[in-house]
């Protein structure tokens, strides 16, 4: 052993920094290199060897579960948070016992679900509007009606009591008249209904009529002509316009109302005697009434909007609304097609379904034609039902379709109408001061 290698525990061959063959690493070094010069090869490196390098992609690194611990921290702290929120948001609802208001962080966007929750929030807000607002359509709608079965039972009382008064006639007078009708008439009750449906009902309309045209062509009584709706229309009334409205409206009478009414009694008589001896109860009438009016609504509101569609208006509604300024004849300016589908038959089919009475027949004829005059007659009139609505849909054409106005507010068809100021004056006036001076239009829309 040479004595200046540095001490060391022997290992296989030899001592520790001795190869097995006992030589120095240094000699064993340079025989080898001395080998790989001699075969051309290259020299390889002294000491451990390096990693070979990965062949193809590496593979991702999978983190440790401290790791994916340390990551889902924050998104726990932020559910708790929510949680947190959440649970106080309950126990304030439970004190107050209304409906909780969503918060939505300020500091972070609004997710998906927040959204959707926001969103399900403003339905119940939209729902109770729309709700509140048919509800109110209903109350003005009951209002009307109820009005005017309050007046018209206040006034058929006082005729009555008049009529009992100065011709001594019992209690049941409007019964013993009509008994004396029928028997006078027996036998040859077809001539009773016809003189009852059609007769009265003209000569309602045309002696309203007949009043309203004085102040249309003349102007007078000035107390009339200060009511009127659009100023400067109509004042007076174009002579040559009105003998056209007038022919045609008689023509409308004569050829298809005066023909519909007949048609109605065989099929009336179908059915049960319209003409038979027992009046209906005042009761009983007034249920008639009220259902004549709701069907006249859906009626003439749907086959209204009907003759507006683009392809019958050119040709049969838009003679109708030559009048954007109308005057209460009118009324019945129509095509003849539109006169069978919103004139006539809105008004005969209440009393179809109902097997009514020639007497109540009569009686609902007769309103029908003067709250149809009253719509178009272009005045709001004191005590008279308001003709502010129907008179807009002249106007504008695309608003204000019915006749209650129940079903332009289901359908939205009287949204601009209620923009205007025409929507806050249409209501039963009951003073004598002109609305158009008390509720004016603006001073913008004047000019």
């Amino acid at each position: 052993m040479n004595e200046a290698s540095p001490p060391g525990r022997r290992g296989r061959g030899g001592v520790r920094g001795q190869g097995r063959n006992g030589r120095a690493p240094a000699l064993a070094g340079a025989a080898s290199r001395g080998r790989c010069r001699s075969r051309g090869r290259r020299e390889p490196m002294s000491g451990p060897m390096p990693p070979a390098p990965a062949r193809g992609r590496a593979r991702a690194t999978l983190p440790s579960p401290g790791e994916k611990r340390a990551a889902a921290a924050p998104r726990r702290a932020a559910a708790a948070r929510i949680r947190g929120s959440e649970a106080r948001r309950s126990e304030v609802e439970g004190a107050s016992h209304s409906r909780p208001v969503r918060f939505i962080r300020p500091s972070a966007t609004p997710t998906g679900r927040e959204m959707k929750e926001a969103a399900r929030d403003s339905l119940p807000v939209e729902r109770r509007k729309q709700e509140g607002q048919i509800w109110g359509s209903m109350r003005r709608t009951g209002f009307i009606l109820g009005s005017g079965l309050l007046m018209f039972v206040a006034f058929w009382n006082s005729v009555t009591w008049h009529l009992q008064r100065f011709w001594g006639a019992s209690g049941y007078f409007w019964q013993a008249q009509w008994e004396k009708l029928f028997h006078a008439f027996e036998g040859k009750e077809w001539i009773l209904f016809y003189l009852g449906a059609t007769l009265i009902p003209t000569l309602c309309f045309w002696g309203f009529n007949a009043l309203l045209l004085v102040v249309d062509t003349t102007g007078k009584p000035n107390f009339i002509a200060r009511y009127r709706i659009q100023e400067g229309k109509n004042d007076p009334v174009d002579p040559g316009k009105l003998r056209q409205a007038v022919r045609l409206v008689l023509f409308n009478q004569l050829a298809i109302s005066f023909p519909m009414v007949i048609a109605l009694y065989p099929c009336l008589r179908w059915r049960g005697n319209p003409c038979r001896l027992e009046l209906p109860t005042f009761h009983w009438f007034l249920l008639e009434l009220t259902i004549f009016t709701l069907i006249e609504e859906v009626m003439f509101y749907y086959s209204h909007r009907l003759i507006h569609h683009p392809l019958l208006y050119k040709h049969i509604h838009k003679r109708h609304h030559e009048w954007t300024a109308p005057i209460g004849v009118v009324s019945l300016y129509a095509h003849p097609v539109e006169h069978v589908l919103s004139n006539m038959l809105p008004v005969i089919l209440g009393p179809l379904v109902m097997n009514s009475h020639l007497s109540s027949i009569t009686v609902w004829f007769s309103l029908a034609l003067i709250v149809t005059t009253i719509s178009h007659c272009g005045y709001h009139l004191p005590f008279l039902p308001s003709p502010e609505f129907h008179d807009y849909h002249h106007l504008k054409f695309n608003q204000c379709y019915g006749v209650l106005g129940v079903l332009d507010h289901l359908h939205g068809t009287d949204a601009a109408f209620k923009q205007t100021k025409a929507y806050e004056r249409h209501v039963l006036l009951l003073n004598f001061t002109p609305l158009s001076e008390s509720i004016p239009d603006s001073p913008k829309k004047k000019e």
